[in-house]
């Protein structure tokens, strides 16, 4: 059985690591900006950061389209 599940993760590798490079730099991107302004359109920092560190790709994207305030 552990073979098995290695293998599938094997074959899968491919396909996931670029998911996780955008995820990392996405969340990087999003937390530099979150701890270095102090305004945002909607919500507060607290709220940002969460969403972000909780949300895999999606939280990052949603500060960028509805957090972000125009500076």
């Amino acid at each position: 059985m552990d073979n098995y599940v290695l293998s599938i993760l094997l074959e899968l590798l491919p396909f996931l690591i670029p998911f996780v490079i955008i995820q990392l730099g996405l969340a990087a991107a999003a937390l530099i900006h979150i701890l270095t302004h102090d305004t945002y359109k909607m919500g507060s920092r607290t709220l940002w950061l969460l969403v972000c560190l909780l949300i895999n790709i999606v939280g990052p994207v949603l500060y960028f389209i509805l957090g972000r305030s125009e500076e």
